[in-house]
């Protein structure tokens, strides 16, 4: 059992990558594989709606971070992304890569446990978080609560290990993604109905 965990910051090994080694850490204490991969900090294709990848099955544009994390998406089993806060939201180039992942990968996705990760410096950790688990409730993702909303503060680097409440909110999730994704293996997914799609004129 692996659990695929994304780092959305354009900073390496900053507070988000502190975050998510926690989480990755308690997993792993759990027996639950772990995989940190980082979405770079270069400029970001977002999607351009073009469809293309219900025909080819990938996204139309191949640059290597989605190469790379795509089939990473294939094979684990649960999903945890963190993100920075930018003006009370998500990282712009995460929410561009997701944008494109969700719409190109999104059925092998679907019933895989997933957690959003928000650290910011003071506020706007919520907004983010909320919007995060969006992407997760649109694709049939079972979301992993924790003790507290999944928040770690911290502005400089490094400051996020100061972070005991926050720190703990992450033991406490992974502990909880170990519970739920061994006891969803090998259970029988839900029925799923002919997907209905309508707009608001028809």
């Amino acid at each position: 059992m692996k659990v695929l965990l994304i780092n959305g910051s354009s900073r390496h090994k900053g507070n988000t990558f502190i975050a998510l080694s926690e989480v990755a850490k308690t997993l792993n204490d759990c027996g639950i594989e772990t995989d940190i991969e980082w979405i770079g900090n270069k400029a970001m294709q977002g999607c351009v709606a073009c469809y293309s990848c219900k025909d080819q099955g990938h996204c139309v544009f191949r640059d290597e971070v989605m190469t790379r994390i795509e089939k990473k998406v294939e094979a684990c089993d649960g999903i945890v992304v963190g993100s920075p806060v930018y003006y009370a939201g998500p990282n712009g180039s995460l929410c561009a890569f997701l944008d494109r992942l969700f719409m190109s990968h999104g059925k092998y996705l679907q019933f895989k446990p997933a957690a959003a990760v928000a650290v910011c410096r003071r506020g706007g950790a919520s907004a983010t978080f909320d919007r995060l688990n969006k992407y997760f409730t649109i694709m049939n993702m079972p979301v992993v609560s924790s003790q507290y909303w999944n928040s770690v503060h911290g502005r400089n680097i490094g400051e996020a290990e100061q972070d005991a409440e926050g720190l703990q909110t992450m033991r406490t999730l992974a502990r909880n993604m170990a519970w739920m994704i061994k006891n969803l293996k090998g259970t029988e997914m839900p029925e799923k109905e002919e997907l209905i799609k309508t707009h608001f004129i028809r």
